[in-house]
């Protein structure tokens, strides 16, 4: 059970950069607070402990606003990132490494005691308010947008968006190399994101990837001719960007900004 314990707490290490500490971890997750609870439970429930188990995780949902029913199945790994609202029907089954949001319902639309509520695979995120309904399965390493209605399996690796949910796209679908290439550079990745998606900004953002692109190419193919001419450029060459610089130049620029005389905004 302790190291079942710490295996949870280092995953919610790495799903979630706001942590800072075992202790904040321990006494402010309610994610983690919720499955452990629900490890207990299903323990329970397992033993035909059926009204205590109930009872127990009543008790649960009452402090970490998660409802998770001692008969759902659960793997390793899982984490519930914020909580607030989440629900887990009895005959759920979720794999390892998965994570939901704040809002994910893993429904049932039956009211026969048969298996009516989702399996999830391994490496699944179901974004938040998702909802996940019926006997149906999602694949591994798939991802639910957030705020979609799905009622349908969801085959591995895909991305499912919308009411109801549809396939916007495959992991494995080949993609731009060029602009992966560039978002991977400067350290962006739009969660669920695809050019079928009428999203504006993920549009400008696809755009300017291009463009930086285009213009390294373009400032190589210059710096070949000029040497090819004959002209010393100086060893001049195009620098790698650096996410840490970026962030270090921002904090830079807002201390600037606010020692700037005129940057003393009044609050009314």
């Amino acid at each position: 059970m302790i190291q079942r314990l710490k295996e949870e707490i280092r995953y919610v290490f790495e799903r979630d950069p706001a942590a800072r500490s075992t202790l904040e971890v321990l006494t402010a997750y309610p994610g983690l607070h919720a499955i452990v609870g629900h490890r207990i439970n299903h323990w329970l429930w397992n033993r035909r402990w059926y009204w205590l188990a109930r009872f127990l995780s009543h008790g649960v949902r009452w402090l970490t606003g998660i409802e998770i029913h001692p008969g759902a199945k659960i793997g390793r790994r899982f984490f519930i990132d914020h909580g607030m609202g989440v629900v887990v029907g009895e005959t759920a089954i979720i794999g390892d490494d998965c994570t939901l949001y704040q809002g994910v319902t893993l429904g049932g639309t039956s009211w026969e005691k048969i298996k009516r509520h989702p399996t999830l695979g391994n490496n699944v995120v179901v974004g938040a308010g998702a909802k996940v309904l019926g006997p149906i399965t999602i694949g591994d390493d798939a991802r639910v947008g957030s705020n979609s209605v799905v009622v349908r399996d969801v085959p591995p690796g895909a991305t499912v968006i919308g009411i109801p949910g549809h396939i916007a796209k495959r992991r494995e679908e080949a993609v731009d190399p060029k602009r992966a290439q560039m978002a991977k550079r400067i350290g962006f990745d739009a969660y669920g994101q695809t050019r079928k998606m009428s999203d504006p900004v993920a549009h400008a953002v696809d755009c300017i990837l291009d463009h930086l692109h285009e213009t390294d190419e373009r400032l190589a193919q210059i710096v070949e001719k000029l040497t090819q001419a004959g002209i010393d450029v100086g060893g001049l060459r195009i620098p790698e960007i650096e996410v840490d610089h970026l962030g270090d130049a921002s904090e830079e620029g807002a201390a600037a900004a606010a020692s700037h005389p005129d940057s003393g905004a009044k609050n009314n």
